[in-house]
């Protein structure tokens, strides 16, 4: 983000919500840098100067605001377009990519030299790759201080820290304050979690919500108008807007978070929050992406109506690709049917059931040697999964993140049972990635009246955000169908 004071400051000045997260104010007189829409005071413009990211306003020398709590800003500057390599080499490390392995590692994941790598993180945010990746740990570790009744030193290692001293050490030097001093006597209910997951609003909970609801899986899954909950290797998660939305709010503008709750224990809490975070697309910024599709003429009612459309993501990939398998050729109802006897005859029971949450999806061991014809999975889908159960199992890297999108598609189309469609359904909700299209769609054809070779040049012009396009289309024709049966049904 080529940062213009001028345009900054008008922004800080109007306490604009379209550029939380795109920018942090950095106070000299005070030393504290924060949000565009804090509530404090506008400082004087010769007293102020702006950063890309937050860990370059601590680089800098400066420290949170405790009212605006930039930690909370949602996005980072993978969402800016500062460069391909650094968005998602932000991407990578807020996955983890520092936390066990170096900088030489995570230049090589992206095909560039570690030396050019680091000029282009001074260059387009002004920082290292190191301080992004421990400003992330210091502000996921102030969450768990806030949030939950964790000793310091489970904290410091479940925010992905080497060693106690290291957490404390760089907790004074972000916060200017001990972890003790800033937990105080603040307490949080034992075995419990709860964490605000911030987003760019606007944000459609009601589309999204009913999409999980339809496919949720029997035993696994839980879903509500106003909340969804789900078993997980250490407990139950519940995810909630944070507040209610106004009747007739379809796409939660007055929202600006989700509420994660945790009954359980996680030895990787910062891996759980990262995935329910892509499970439920927060980091996408809606107003770019409207920006881009909202001009297409085959777009441009669907995202008039619903601005706020996410693309549902995925809380455990082998789990997704499980049930993007089951659902090849079958019905949404079939597939979910087949998901639910597979949970019920292979996943793990889990004790102290509520809402008829009974048992853990199936793990890649025990799928490796199960007999999966006699739930009446076809034999070819049941291979095929079991082939990528077993290689799990081995620890084959075989759902793992690709450089690109493309070397993505060809690795999946590699394992057994995935097809072009499969590959791209599975880059979009699974891995992610925002321009996945899978143009052989028969919904999509039919929306927009163009075959396969025709569409795929046409989506070129939706690019980054073609998985956004693609959401859109389905949403819409659903919509579309399903007004068409209530009026059959009231005629």
């Amino acid at each position: 983000m080529t940062l213009d004071a001028k345009s900054c400051y008008r922004a800080v000045q109007g306490r604009d919500a379209r550029f939380d997260g795109r920018f942090f104010t950095a106070v000299r007189t005070t030393g504290i840098y924060c949000r565009p829409i804090c509530p404090a005071r506008t400082p004087l413009r010769r007293h102020v100067q702006f950063y890309a990211c937050a860990a370059a306003a601590e680089q800098a020398g400066f420290r949170p605001c405790r009212r605006c709590r930039p930690d909370a800003a949602p996005g980072s500057p993978s969402w800016m377009g500062t460069s391909a390599t650094v968005a998602r080499a932000v991407r990578l490390i807020g996955a983890g990519a520092l936390d066990e392995e170096g900088v030489d590692s995570l230049a090589a994941r992206l095909g560039v030299g570690e030396r050019h790598l680091r000029r282009l993180f001074e260059q387009h945010l002004g920082s290292s790759p190191q301080a992004v990746a421990s400003s992330r740990r210091a502000h996921f570790g102030r969450q768990l201080i806030d949030a939950t009744t964790l000793t310091m030193t489970e904290v410091a290692l479940a925010s992905g820290f080497g060693s106690v001293r290291q957490f404390n050490d760089v907790m004074r030097t972000v916060f200017q304050r001990t972890p003790t001093e800033l937990r105080g006597s603040r307490t949080a209910r034992p075995g419990t979690m709860s964490l605000k997951l911030a987003y760019r609003p606007p944000y459609d909970w009601d589309a999204l919500i009913g999409f999980l609801g339809a496919r949720a899986i029997l035993g696994v899954e839980h879903v509500e108008a106003h909340r969804y909950l789900r078993t997980f290797e250490g407990g139950v998660l519940e995810v909630r807007p944070s507040a209610p939305r106004p009747p007739g709010a379809r796409d939660g503008r007055r929202a600006g978070s989700l509420v994660l709750t945790v009954r359980g224990r996680s030895a990787h809490w910062l891996d759980l929050v990262r995935r329910v975070r892509r499970f439920f697309d927060l980091d996408a910024d809606p107003l770019a992406i409207t920006a881009c599709l909202g001009g297409a003429s085959e777009l441009r009612a669907a995202v008039a109506a619903r601005p706020g459309l996410r693309v549902p993501g995925s809380f455990d990939r082998f789990e997704t690709f499980c049930r993007a398998v089951l659902g090849q050729q079958v019905s949404v109802q079939a597939a979910t049917t087949l998901c639910g006897r597979l949970v019920k005859a292979f996943g793990e029971p889990v004790s102290g059931a509520e809402e008829g949450l009974t048992h853990r999806f199936p793990t890649p061991a025990r799928l490796a040697r199960a007999d999966l014809s006699r739930l009446g999975v076809p034999r070819a889908r049941g291979e095929a999964i079991r082939g990528v159960a077993a290689a799990l199992a081995r620890g084959e890297p075989v759902l793992e993140p690709a450089a690109d999108l493309d070397k993505l598609i060809s690795r999946l189309c590699a394992l057994p049972g995935v097809g072009p469609w499969t590959a791209h359904y599975l880059a979009m909700r699974a891995f992610g990635e925002p321009d996945a299209f899978p143009a052989g769609d028969l919904v999509l054809r039919r929306a927009t009246g163009l075959d396969e070779r025709a569409l795929e040049r046409r989506s070129r012009a939706w690019r980054p955000w073609r998985a956004y396009a693609a959401i859109h289309l389905w949403t819409a024709t659903h919509e579309e169908e399903r007004n068409h049966e209530d009026h059959a049904v009231a005629s």
